[in-house]
């Protein structure tokens, strides 16, 4: 199946999977959270604008964990176990560097993204 270029989806995509990383390390940096409660965060940081799925945010925030950018520990609610993920110092630092160039890296590009050609 190629590519459909002209559909929002698929651009929409792109921009998710570049910044996703991002924003779940900026939401567990905020505060403390289970897998499905970061994706609820992380959709509305951005109005919506990225949603990662359970397929997306899973394999960033154990990624996070083995670096040593989170700790995780075993919440039970209800009779159901929850990982609950924070922030480390390390990640702390991880999410203020990720910042920066992604800060940097719109102010350069926005002008060239203003009028379309």
């Amino acid at each position: 199946m190629s590519k459909q270029y002209e559909s929002r989806d698929y651009w929409r995509g792109m921009l998710n999977a570049s910044v996703c990383k991002l924003l779940i390390l900026r939401a567990v940096c905020e505060r403390p959270g289970h897998g499905y409660e970061i994706i609820r965060r992380v959709a509305a940081l951005t109005h919506d604008a990225c949603a990662p799925t359970e397929g997306t945010v899973y394999p960033v925030l154990r990624e996070f964990e083995v670096c040593g950018c989170l700790s995780v520990h075993d919440d039970t609610v209800r009779g159901r176990t929850r990982h609950v993920y924070c922030a480390t110092p390390q990640g702390r630092a991880a999410l203020r560097a990720g910042l920066a160039v992604w800060r940097h890296g719109l102010a350069k590009m926005s002008h060239s993204l203003a009028d379309t050609p």
